[in-house]
């Protein structure tokens, strides 16, 4: 059974959350403050980590900086009750995986889940998905065969790849990868086009950086057949 730490000082979100995700069948340990976080995380690692930005003693983002650098691969997602774009960015920059905005829906909440823990089985287990991404060393793999990508690469597909099959804004691009948005996207396109060619990828028909027109771009990494 998969073990889920949930890491929220609010019982009103703990309690109806831990539930559903004992619903879905996964095994749920609750810490109410961040060194409690710390110390759940001790031993035998969990599969996945739901931290709240707001917890006592320790914030989440400290949590999350504390359990990167202690080694722990575990996928992070961050509950956080501000709408700051900072803040989600400090937040993935810290080692989060991906982000929920409360107050969130609890079926996205639950998809969410079941898409990380997923994605850190494919990396533990090498998975057949044709591109690979070691968010911890920054590494990506193409088949296996590392892809030398600058670090501005590299970020560009760690967003892409982080919403997986969701369609990423322009706009959402710029701001987590260069940090600003001034109207032209044009660096964007210019990195697109040199990611698709590292990956192998078809700029007339490409299967895993897919344009979608008038709003930005989706990431797909399905099995090879």
């Amino acid at each position: 059974m998969m073990r889920v730490l949930l890491a929220e000082d609010d019982e009103t979100i703990s309690e109806p959350l831990s539930r559903a995700l004992r619903r879905e069948g996964y095994s749920v340990d609750v810490a109410e403050d961040g060194r409690a976080a710390l110390t759940s995380t001790e031993g035998e690692a969990p599969d996945l980590v739901i931290l709240d930005i707001g917890l006592p003693y320790l914030d989440g983002l400290e949590v999350c900086r504390r359990i990167r650098q202690e080694g722990l691969t575990s996928p992070v997602l961050i509950l956080t009750a501000r709408g700051d774009e900072v803040d989600t960015v400090v937040g993935l920059d810290a080692g989060a995986d991906d982000y929920v905005t409360k107050p969130f829906r609890l079926a996205e909440l639950l998809a969410r889940v079941r898409a990380l823990l997923r994605r850190g089985n494919d990396q533990r287990d090498g998975g057949d998905r044709p591109i690979t991404i070691d968010t911890k060393a920054r590494q990506a793999f193409f088949r296996g065969q590392e892809v030398a990508l600058t670090a501005k690469e590299f970020d560009l597909l760690r967003v892409l790849a982080r919403e997986e099959g969701r369609v990423v804004p322009r706009e959402t691009l710029m701001l987590e990868v260069w940090d600003s948005w001034f109207g032209s996207t044009k660096t964007l396109d210019m990195h697109i086009s040199v990611l698709r060619r590292k990956l192998g990828d078809d700029a007339n028909n490409p299967r895993y950086i897919v344009t979608v027109r008038g709003v930005g771009f989706r990431f797909q990494n399905e099995p090879e057949q």
